[in-house]
């Protein structure tokens, strides 16, 4: 069994206790609003959430990220962190994010013997960057000398399987109302994993607005089950 595998497993696991479980991504609004209701707008969230916002950003980091870790370039990783964090315009997506990647580092640092990623993390520490979830994702799974595709796939089943689990919860659906969509959107996590290989530097933080206004509205939500 290949340990790159073993650590690509580890490294996407939903269940990674960093606190992605607390987060829906602005679902709990959609949801509030009666936007997002059954199993076939569940799917079109899913879809147009990976597609439409994730390919342009943190995917797009992610894949970038991984490039400038294999290159050893610390200074070019504070770049892409600090561009990752003017991207993000809700508040709550910024916070949600860095706390995602600190927590991700202080699981793997202690256990990945690599310079970059510790000048990273004490980058971190020193209040010199953010430390945003989708960089350090890219730079862990870098070292661990996971293949970038394969990371990348990691990256898109862990983002979609959160917006399934929430659904659940959420509208609610059944659980093999979750897997069914699972199934569905393979074919999708395959294509934007084959776009994001090499990324448009020139069209990162593209986005569509109303994502961004719905997570901006879970600030004032009446009642919330999620931090965003």
């Amino acid at each position: 069994m290949s340990t790159a595998l073993l650590s690509l497993l580890q490294l996407s696991d939903p269940t990674l206790p960093i606190g992605g479980f607390s987060h829906s991504a602005g679902l709990e609004t959609y949801v509030q609003m009666g936007l997002v209701s059954n199993a076939a707008t569940a799917k079109e969230f899913v879809t147009e959430m990976l597609s439409q916002n994730l390919r342009y950003t943190d995917a797009a980091f992610v894949s970038l990220a991984y490039d400038v870790a294999v290159a050893n370039d610390i200074e070019a990783l504070l770049a892409l962190d600090a561009e990752c964090n003017a991207v993000k315009l809700p508040k709550e997506m910024r916070q949600a994010s860095q706390k995602l990647g600190t927590r991700l580092l202080k699981i793997f640092v202690d256990y990945c013997d690599s310079d970059i990623l510790n000048q990273f993390k004490n980058a971190v520490d020193t209040k010199i960057t953010d430390g945003h979830y989708c960089i350090a994702f890219g730079i862990i799974a870098a070292i661990q000398h996971i293949e970038k595709q394969e990371a990348l796939t990691g990256f898109y089943y862990n983002a979609a399987m959160g917006m399934i689990t929430n659904s659940v919860k959420l509208i609610p659906l059944g659980q093999q109302d979750g897997q069914k969509l699972l199934f569905s959107i393979k074919p999708l996590i395959e294509e934007l994993t084959e776009a994001s290989m090499h990324p448009d530097k020139d069209m990162i933080g593209l986005c569509c607005t109303g994502f961004d206004i719905r997570c901006m509205q879970h600030e004032d939500l009446y009642t919330r089950l999620y931090m965003s």
